[in-house]
C-alpha cells in the first residue's frame, strides 16, 4: 500500500520548501511527480525550480518540454505519471483520492504538502486526512521542527 505523508509546513511556505524536499528525494533515487491543481501553479513551480538557488539545479520538466519519461522530476496539473515516478508530491490543495483511485499501487510514497499558516490549506489537509482514513489508508503526519527538519507529529 502507498505510504501517505502529510507535511505541515510551519517555517516556510510550500513553494520555498519544495526544492529541499526534491533534493532529498533525488538523493534517495526517487523519480518524482509534483502535482498542483492548475497549470498556472505548475508554471510558477517550474519558474521556482529554475531560480531557487544559484548553486543548485533540479532537473525537471513538464508536458510542454516533451520527453516526459526522461524527467527525474515531472510537474503536472493532472493525474499523469509519465516518468514512472514512485513519489508523488501534492501541492496547493491537489487531491490524493483521485490518484489513489486510478493508481492505488503506482506510488511508494505520496506526500501532501500544506501551509500551516493558511487556514484554508489546513482545513483542506484535515478533510483529505479524514477521506483517506475512511478509505482504509494509514496516513502519517510530519511537521517541520525548529531546525527545519521533518519530525513525526502527533
Amino acid at each position: 500500500m502507498t505510504e501517505i505523508r502529510f507535511y505541515h509546513l510551519q517555517a516556510r511556505n510550500p513553494e520555498e520548501a519544495l526544492p529541499a524536499i526534491l533534493e532529498e528525494a533525488l538523493e534517495q533515487d526517487f523519480r518524482i511527480v509534483v502535482e498542483a491543481p492548475a497549470l498556472e501553479f505548475v508554471e510558477a513551480l517550474d519558474e521556482r525550480l529554475w531560480t531557487y538557488s544559484d548553486a543548485s539545479f533540479l532537473p525537471h520538466g513538464m508536458a510542454r518540454d516533451g520527453e516526459p519519461e526522461t524527467q527525474p522530476i515531472y510537474l503536472t496539473a493532472g493525474n499523469d505519471n509519465p516518468n514512472g515516478a514512485r513519489l508523488r508530491i501534492l501541492m496547493g490543495g491537489a487531491k490524493a483520492a483521485p490518484i489513489l483511485a486510478l493508481q492505488p499501487t503506482a506510488y511508494e510514497r505520496l506526500v501532501i504538502l500544506f501551509d500551516g499558516a493558511d487556514e484554508e490549506a489546513r482545513a483542506g489537509a484535515r478533510a483529505q486526512w479524514s477521506e483517506l482514513k475512511a478509505a482504509g489508508f494509514t496516513p502519517s503526519y510530519w511537521r517541520q521542527g525548529d531546525t527545519g527538519a521533518w519530525e513525526p507529529g502527533r
